[in-house]
C-alpha cells in the first residue's frame, strides 16, 4: 500500500509500543522503533515521512531531543503523531510547533484508529497530497521539463507553457508558489504577475521569477511588482531547491 515509512520514537520498547507498531505494520505502514536520542533519530530520518512520539510512565524526551525533532521536521517537511498521557502531551506541545503535529492520541489509545491514521497519512504522502504545490510557467518546453525533474521529488509540480494557460489553470486549482519566466510571447511574465495581483483569488499567491532576463531594466521593472524572488536560469538544481526550502520554512 504505502511506500513511505514512519519511525516510532520512545524511551524504550514496551508491550504497548510493540502493539502499536505491529498494528501500523499490519495496516501497510513501514514502521520501526527508534530510541529517543539524537544520534539514533538522525540515523533513521532518511526516507521517513512521519514520526510518532510515544510516551509512558510520565517520561518525556529531553529538551535537546525535542528541539532536534522540531528543527528536523521543519527542514524535511515532516509531521508528528504524539501518544501519551494528557499532561505529557501538553508538555511536549509547548515545545513543538502546532503545525508540525498531525494528531494527538491521549492514552489509552484506540489501536485501530492509530493504525488507520498512520496508514491514511502515509497514503497522502505517497499521492503527493501533502507536498507544496508549485506551478512552473515557461514557454521553453525543455526548460520546463528540466525544472520539473529537479522539483518533482520534493514538490507537487504543474507546468504551463504560457501565461494564459497558467491563468486558466489557476482558475480551477491552487498553487503554493509560482515560478514564472519573464520573456514569453503574447503575455509576458510581468504582465502575468500584474494580472494575478489584480484578482482577489490569486493576489496572495507568491511568485518568483526564474528567467534568463538579467539586465538592469528588466530586473528593476519586475522588482517594482514585488515578487518573492528573482532567479536567473543559470541557477543550479541544488541552489534552487535550497532557496525554495528557505522560502517555505520562513513563510509557514
Amino acid at each position: 500500500m504505502s511506500e513511505s515509512k514512519m519511525i516510532f520514537i520512545g524511551e524504550k520498547e514496551s508491550f504497548i509500543s510493540r502493539v502499536l507498531i505491529k498494528k501500523a505494520q499490519e495496516a501497510g505502514a513501514g514502521c520501526g522503533f527508534v530510541p529517543w536520542n539524537i544520534n539514533e533519530i538522525s540515523a533513521n530520518l532518511d526516507g521517513t515521512s512521519l514520526i510518532t512520539l510515544f510516551m509512558e510512565d510520565g517520561e518525556t524526551p529531553a529538551d535537546d531531543v525535542l528541539h532536534y525533532l522540531s528543527d528536523s521536521m521543519d527542514e524535511k517537511g515532516l509531521q508528528m503523531i504524539i501518544v501519551g498521557e494528557n499532561y505529557d502531551i501538553n508538555t511536549v506541545l509547548k515545545k513543538i510547533r502546532e503545525d508540525l503535529v498531525y494528531k494527538v492520541f491521549p492514552r489509552p489509545v484506540d489501536n485501530a484508529e492509530f493504525a488507520s491514521t498512520v496508514a491514511q497519512y502515509l497514503e497522502k504522502v505517497d499521492e503527493g497530497e501533502l507536498k507544496k504545490s508549485i506551478l512552473v510557467v515557461d514557454d521553453d518546453p525543455q526548460y520546463l521539463t528540466m525544472v520539473r525533474e529537479w522539483l518533482k521529488g520534493t514538490y507537487k509540480v504543474t507546468m504551463a507553457n504560457s501565461g494564459m494557460q497558467a491563468i486558466k489553470w489557476l482558475g480551477k486549482n491552487k498553487a503554493d508558489l509560482i515560478l514564472l519566466d519573464h520573456e514569453m510571447p503574447v503575455t509576458s511574465g510581468p504582465q502575468v504577475l500584474e494580472m494575478l495581483r489584480s484578482e482577489p483569488e490569486t493576489s496572495s499567491i507568491p511568485v518568483m521569477f526564474l528567467t534568463g532576463k538579467g539586465d538592469k531594466d528588466s530586473v528593476m521593472s519586475v522588482v517594482a511588482l514585488k515578487p518573492e524572488g528573482y532567479f536567473l536560469k543559470g541557477i543550479q538544481k541544488e541552489e534552487l531547491l535550497e532557496k525554495l526550502q528557505e522560502y517555505f520554512i520562513l513563510h509557514k
